[in-house]
C-alpha cells in the first residue's frame, strides 16, 4: 500500500513538471500526459486514481491569476529594472521553490513573481541615500491569499537591502502566531518556538533547501515582541549581514516597546534617526491602524504609534494590505503631525490584486455566479436571538445548526471517500461576540457530536434498512439527501465511513479567553478536524484550513465586519461542491451588496489606472460613494449624536427600502405618487410601454424634485433621505440631470390598483421578518431590495441593451470557460444594474406600487401584511462630471444602530 502511494505522489510530480511549462493544458492533454507516465512501474496507479489525478491537475494547473491595477502618485519613476543585475534573489529563490513544492499552480506562480516585481519596484530603493518615506496600499480578497503575497514581497525586499521588516499582524494572538508560523515557513527557515523555549534548533520551510543567510527573527510563534529579551542581545541594524524580521501583535504597549528598543540601539545622530531602510506590512490595515481620534491635533494610540515607528527611520516603506479598504482611503492625504509624521494615507500608490480563478468569494457565493452554497436561518429567535446579552443561556440549539453540523460530518465522509482522509476539515460557528456565549454554544455542540458519535457506533455497521431505524441515523441520512445525494457516492458508501469520519471531529472554543488553538501545524499527518466557535477572533485574518461548513449568525451590517467575518472565502480545492454557509437572509442580502460595491472600487482602481489618476484622486472619488458612511459615522461618531456626513450620487442607485407603517404616511405617499404621474400627462403610455410598465421619457428634473420633496421619506431610509437627494439633483439640473425617464412599474399578475387612473398590476415584495413586529416602520424583504437589475435598463434604446446583455453574457462565458465551469444552461447570465447604469445618460426614477407581504417561503399564501398599496421609489443616477460636488446626510445614534446593529463598535471591544 505504501508503495502504491508512493507511485501516485511520484506520478502527480512527474506529470505536474510536464504540465506546469507552456500553455494551459487541455483536459484531453492532461490525461494523456498521465496515460504515457502510468506504463512505467514506479507511476504505476489504478484508472480511478488516473482519473482522481487528471482532476486535481484541471483544477490546479488550470488557475491563472491576473496581474492586478496600480495607480501612482504623478512623479513616481521607477527604480527596479535597473537594480536587478545587482540583486541576488537568494530569499525569493528559497521561496518560490518551497511553494513549488507546495503545489502552487504553475502559472499563479509566475504571476506572483511579476506581482511582488511590481510591488517591490514600488517602495522605496534601499540603496538609495534617503531621506524617503513610501506610503501605500495592496487591496486583496478575503483569504486569497495576502500572506503569501507580502511573503513573497517580504523576500524580495531583503534580497534588494531592506534590513527591518516589521509585519503586524492584526489585533489578536492567534492571528499574530498564524503569521508568524507563514513566516517562519517562508523567509525565516527556523521553527521560532524551539528556540525561546530552549529546545534544539529545527529547520523548517526555506531552512530545509538553504539556510545559509537565515534572517534574525525577534518574535517567535510563541511570543510577541519582549523589549527585555531583545535587549539581552542588542545589535546594530547596519552591522548585520542578515536582515531582522518582526511578527508583532497591532498592541500599544508592543509598539511602545519596539520604538523605545530601536530608539535606544538603533538611533543615532542629533536627531535620533536609524539610517536603515525598514519595511513595514500592516495587515489588515483598515482594523485598529486608522486615525479616530476627535481632535485634529491628536492622533489615537495605535494609529499614532506606527506613525512615530516610522517617523524613526531615515528611509521608510508602509504598505497596508486589506480587503475592505473604505477606512484607509478616507484618512486626511494632508494630516501631518510634528512628533508622528504623516499619517498613513496611500499617497503614493495603490494596488489592486486579483483573485486567482479558483477563489472562492464573495462574487462567486453571493454575486452573478451565484452557486448553491447559501442556507437561510430562520429558527434562531426563540433559542439564539440575534440580540442577546452578555451570559445569555444557550438552552438549546436551533435546528438549522444541528443541521448544519450533521452536514459537516457527511462533508468530512465524502472527502474520506474522496482520498482526502488526512486533510484538514474546519467547521465555523460565529454566533455571538460574548465569550460566555460562546463557551455554552462549544458546550452544546460537543454534546450534539458526542451524541451523534454515540448512534453512529451503534448503528454505522448494521444494515442500511436496520441502521436508519435509528433517529440519529435518520438524521444524517435526511441531510445527506437534502445537501449530498447528487454527488458521487451512494448512502451506503457513507455509511461505511461514518464513524471514521465522525471519530476525530472536536468542538473547541476560539477566543481571547480560551485554551482553543487552530494548531494545525500539530496535525499534519493525520488532519485537525474541528468546529471552531468563537466571535471577533474568527473574524479578521485568520485562516481555518480545510474550512467547509459556516453557520453564520451575526447583526453587523458593516461592510469591512462582515466581509472580514466570511472566513469562508478562500480555496476549496476538490471540495468547494460541499462548502455551506448558513446565514440569515438579511446577511445573504448586504452580502450579495456588498459584493457589488466593491466589485464596483475595483473597477475605478482599474479605470483609474487607465487614466493615468492618483491615489489621492482615487481617495476623492470614493470618499464620495454612499458606503463610505460605514467608516465616516463609525470613526466620528463617538458619544455624539450627530454625523454630518457628505456624498456624491453619481453613477449610483438608491431607493426607499425601509418604509412607514402608518396608514395617513401610506395614503399622503399614494396621493403624491398620483398627483405626479397625473401632472406628467397620460399621452406618454403610448410611446413606450415595456412589459405592461408605464414609461415617460424628456420629464423635467423640477416635477422629479417636486415628487422627493413631498415624499414622506422614512428616516431610516437614509440615502433616500428628500433634502440631500433634491439638492444633489438641484445642483444639477441646469444640464445633466436636466431631464429625467420616469416609470411605474406594473407587473403581470400582481393585484389591480387605480392609481393612474389606469389600471396598475403592484409589484409582491415580504416584509423583513426583522420589522414584522414593529408598528412604526417595515423593512421591504429581507434582502432590503425593492427593484431587480433589469430595471435599471428601462429607458435605454433596445438595440444599447441588447449589447449590453451579449457583452455581459461573452465576458462571464469566456471566463467560465478560461475558468473549466459548464456553460450556462440558459446560455445567458443576469446583467448586473451597474452595467446599465454606466451607459445611462438621463437618470432613471422608478416607482414602485407594492402590496407588502408577511414572511414566508416561497410557495405559500401570499398574505398580506398591510392594507393597500405601498409607494416606494428608486432612482438610478449617471456618471457626474462633478465629481468632487457632494451633498450632506446627517446620522444620528439611534439610526446608525437600528441599521447597522449592535457590532458597530466591535473593534473596539476587548471581551467581544
Amino acid at each position: 500500500m505504501e508503495d502504491y502511494e508512493t507511485n501516485y505522489d511520484d506520478l502527480k510530480t512527474a506529470v505536474r513538471k510536464v504540465l506546469g511549462r507552456g500553455d494551459l493544458p487541455t483536459a484531453e492533454k492532461i490525461r494523456e500526459v498521465i496515460g504515457k507516465y502510468r506504463v512505467f512501474p514506479d507511476y504505476q496507479v489504478d484508472d480511478g486514481d488516473a482519473e482522481k489525478l487528471a482532476k486535481q491537475m484541471e483544477g490546479s494547473l488550470g488557475v491563472s491569476m491576473e496581474i492586478g491595477s496600480v495607480i501612482t502618485e504623478k512623479d513616481y519613476k521607477e527604480w527596479l529594472t535597473a537594480a536587478k543585475a545587482g540583486i541576488d534573489p537568494y530569499y525569493w529563490e528559497r521561496y518560490h521553490q518551497l511553494l513549488e513544492e507546495k503545489h502552487f499552480p504553475p502559472r499563479v506562480l509566475a504571476k506572483l513573481d511579476d506581482v511582488t516585481d511590481r510591488l517591490l519596484g514600488l517602495l522605496g530603493n534601499p540603496r538609495e541615500d534617503g531621506p524617503w518615506d513610501r506610503r501605500g496600499m495592496v487591496v486583496g480578497h478575503v483569504q486569497s491569499g495576502k500572506t503569501a503575497n507580502y511573503t513573497g514581497l517580504v523576500c524580495k525586499a531583503a534580497d534588494a537591502g531592506y534590513r527591518l521588516i516589521v509585519v503586524i499582524a492584526g489585533i489578536h494572538n492567534n492571528l499574530r502566531n498564524q503569521t508568524q508560523e507563514r513566516i517562519d515557513e517562508g523567509f525565516v527557515g527556523r521553527d521560532s518556538a524551539r528556540l525561546q523555549t530552549g529546545k534544539r534548533d529545527k529547520f523548517i520551510g526555506v531552512g530545509r533547501i538553504d539556510r545559509n543567510h537565515i534572517p534574525v527573527s525577534l518574535t517567535s510563534s510563541l511570543r510577541d515582541f519582549n523589549k527585555r529579551e531583545a535587549e539581552t542581545n542588542p545589535f546594530d541594524l547596519n552591522v548585520l549581514t542578515v536582515p531582522v524580521v518582526l511578527v508583532i501583535k497591532k498592541n500599544t504597549s508592543t509598539l511602545k516597546n519596539l520604538v523605545n528598543w530601536l530608539k535606544e540601539h538603533n538611533a543615532k545622530g542629533q536627531n535620533q534617526i536609524i539610517d536603515a531602510p525598514m519595511l513595514l506590512i500592516d495587515d489588515e490595515a483598515d482594523n485598529a491602524s486608522i486615525d479616530i481620534s476627535k481632535s485634529p491635533d491628536e492622533a489615537s494610540k495605535i494609529n499614532s504609534q506606527i506613525r512615530e515607528l516610522l517617523h524613526q527611520f531615515h528611509r521608510s516603506c508602509y504598505i497596508g494590505y486589506t480587503a475592505t479598504p473604505f477606512a484607509n482611503i478616507f484618512i486626511d492625504p494632508a494630516s501631518e503631525h510634528e512628533m508622528y509624521g504623516a499619517d498613513l494615507f496611500p499617497r503614493d500608490f495603490i494596488v489592486g490584486l486579483e483573485a486567482p480563478d479558483n477563489y472562492f468569494g464573495s462574487e462567486k457565493i453571493f454575486g452573478d455566479d451565484n452557486i448553491s452554497v447559501t442556507r437561510e436561518i430562520l429558527d434562531n429567535e426563540d433559542l439564539l436571538p440575534l440580540k442577546h446579552k452578555n451570559h445569555y443561556e444557550v438552552a438549546a440549539l436551533p435546528e438549522s445548526l444541528e443541521k448544519a453540523v450533521r452536514t459537516f460530518v457527511l462533508c468530512r465522509s465524502i472527502r474520506m471517500l474522496r482520498g482526502d482522509s488526512t486533510a484538514h476539515n474546519s467547521m465555523l460557528v460565529n454566533a455571538s461576540r460574548f465569550t460566555s456565549v460562546q463557551g455554552e454554544l462549544r458546550d452544546s455542540i460537543h454534546m450534539l457530536l458526542e451524541n451523534i458519535k454515540r448512534r453512529i457506533r451503534y448503528s454505522s455497521a448494521k444494515p442500511e434498512a436496520d441502521a436508519l431505524q435509528d433517529e440519529e441515523m435518520a438524521k444524517l441520512h435526511d441531510v445527506w439527501l437534502h445537501e449530498y445525494s447528487s454527488l458521487e457516492f451512494d448512502w451506503c458508501d457513507i455509511q461505511e465511513v461514518l464513524l471514521e469520519a465522525a471519530a476525530p471531529i472536536k468542538a473547541v472554543e476560539v477566543n481571547s479567553k480560551s485554551s482553543g488553538q487552530l494548531n494545525y501545524s500539530d496535525y499534519e499527518k493525520s488532519g485537525l478536524h474541528i468546529i471552531a466557535v468563537g466571535g471577533f477572533s474568527l473574524s479578521r485574518g485568520l485562516t481555518l484550513e480545510g474550512l467547509s461548513i459556516s453557520y453564520f449568525l451575526r447583526n453587523s451590517m458593516m461592510y469591512d465586519t462582515l466581509l472580514q467575518m466570511g472566513r469562508w472565502f478562500g480555496y476549496r480545492p476538490d471540495y468547494e461542491d460541499l462548502c455551506r454557509v448558513w446565514m440569515s437572509p438579511d446577511a445573504e442580502g448586504w452580502y450579495e451588496h456588498i459584493s457589488e460595491s466593491i466589485e464596483e472600487l475595483r473597477d475605478e482602481i482599474r479605470k483609474m489606472e487607465k487614466l493615468s489618476l492618483t491615489p489621492k484622486d482615487f481617495g476623492l472619488k470614493v470618499r464620495s460613494h454612499p458606503d463610505t458612511l460605514i467608516v465616516t459615522a463609525r470613526n466620528k461618531m463617538g458619544s455624539s449624536e450627530k454625523v454630518h456626513v457628505r456624498i456624491g450620487l453619481g453613477n449610483r442607485f438608491i431607493e426607499t427600502t425601509t418604509l412607514s407603517k402608518k396608514q395617513e404616511v401610506i395614503k399622503a405617499n399614494r396621493n403624491v405618487a398620483a398627483n405626479f404621474i397625473a401632472a406628467l400627462g397620460a399621452e406618454a403610455y403610448d410611446k413606450s410601454r415595456p412589459k405592461g410598465n408605464f414609461l415617460w421619457q424628456q420629464v423635467p428634473a423640477q416635477r422629479v424634485m417636486e415628487f422627493i420633496g413631498a415624499f414622506d421619506n422614512h428616516p431610516n431610509s437614509f440615502y433616500t433621505e428628500s433634502e440631500p437627494v433634491v439638492e444633489y439633483i438641484k445642483q444639477r439640473a441646469i444640464d445633466e440631470l436636466s431631464e429625467w425617464d420616469v416609470v411605474v412599474i406594473s407587473t403581470k399578475g400582481g393585484e389591480s390598483d387605480d392609481l393612474l387612473g389606469v389600471r396598475v398590476c403592484r409589484q409582491y415584495r415580504a416584509e423583513n421578518i426583522n420589522t414584522v413586529k414593529r408598528n412604526d416602520y417595515l423593512v421591504v424583504s429581507d434582502k432590503q431590495r425593492i427593484a431587480d437589475a433589469p430595471m435599471e435598463a428601462i429607458g435605454l434604446d433596445e438595440d444599447l441593451v441588447k449589447q449590453i446583455k451579449q457583452n455581459y453574457t461573452d465576458h462571464k462565458t469566456a471566463e467560465n470557460e478560461r475558468q473549466g465551469k459548464p456553460p450556462s444552461k440558459s446560455g445567458s447570465f443576469t446583467v448586473p444594474g451597474r452595467k446599465y447604469r454606466e451607459r445611462r445618460i438621463n437618470p432613471l426614477l422608478i416607482i414602485h406600487l407594492l402590496t407588502i407581504l408577511k414572511p414566508g417561503k416561497k410557495g405559500e399564501e401570499k398574505i398580506p401584511s398591510i392594507d393597500g398599496g405601498v409607494i416606494g421609489w428608486s432612482i438610478s443616477f449617471p456618471e457626474t462630471k462633478y465629481e468632487e460636488e457632494k451633498v450632506e446626510y446627517v446620522v444620528n445614534t439611534t439610526w446608525w444602530k437600528d441599521t447597522y446593529g449592535d457590532d458597530f463598535d466591535e473593534e473596539e471591544l476587548e471581551d467581544e
